[in-house]
């Protein structure tokens, strides 16, 4: 490690999935994770590993490949992916890291994503980034977009978005945005008794609509 670099525990790390193209990737599909360390004013890689998650294989298989993949992190505990979805994000986010949905290159949000961090950390994010909000477009109905939001601020993921408005449940429909499903709201939508609907408007932008279920009340 040259005499520049953060060594804070791994709180100067991140590790981020790269297509083949250099651009940040889907769980879903074959890239490389690389780890990137802040060495002065910039980042440079430390480490990478192939990464690929075949959805065919079995639950032993899975857990193999997540072993492999946190003795690769080891203390580096920010994971960044285009679409984190399923139970690579679950078992990433049980084994404590902050898991980043962000779309581009890594010298494009690097920096935005570890600000984000040490915000968070320190606990003047909210003064950092204002977070918008949902807004009512009739008695009980709202609308965001989270693409338009993020396209923004790359630094505020869906869930700083989102999770405390539908955990809180005071709307009968939401439609979000976006340019992929992030998975937990679908976990969110069903233990707070919201039926969930998507519907393609075009190239990568989604409609997510969530609908009180009057059964569950």
């Amino acid at each position: 490690m040259c005499n520049r670099c953060e060594d804070h525990g791994g709180v100067g790390e991140i590790a981020v999935l790269l297509d083949a193209d250099g651009f940040s990737g889907r769980f879903t599909e074959p890239g490389k994770a690389v780890v990137y360390k802040r060495c002065g004013p910039s980042f440079t890689a430390e480490r990478a590993m192939d990464l690929a998650f075949d959805r065919s294989s079995g639950l032993a298989e899975l857990r193999s490949k997540m072993d492999e993949l946190l003795q690769f992190l080891g203390p580096c505990t920010i994971f960044v992916a285009k679409s984190a979805s399923g139970a690579v994000y679950f078992e990433l986010e049980k084994a404590g890291c902050s898991v980043w949905e962000v779309s581009g290159r890594p010298d494009e949000f690097l920096d935005s994503v570890l600000q984000g961090e040490e915000d968070a950390e320190s606990a003047t994010a909210a003064e950092a980034v204002e977070i918008p909000v949902p807004v009512e477009v009739s008695p009980g109905s709202y609308f965001i977009s989270i693409k338009e939001a993020q396209g923004k601020a790359p630094s505020i993921s869906s869930k700083q978005i989102l999770q405390e408005f539908i955990s809180l449940g005071g709307f009968s429909v939401l439609e979000v945005i976006c340019d992929h499903v992030p998975p937990w709201i679908e976990m969110e939508a069903e233990r707070r008794g919201f039926s969930i609907a998507t519907e393609s408007r075009g190239k990568h932008e989604i409609s997510v609509r969530l609908t009180k279920d009057t059964a569950a009340r």
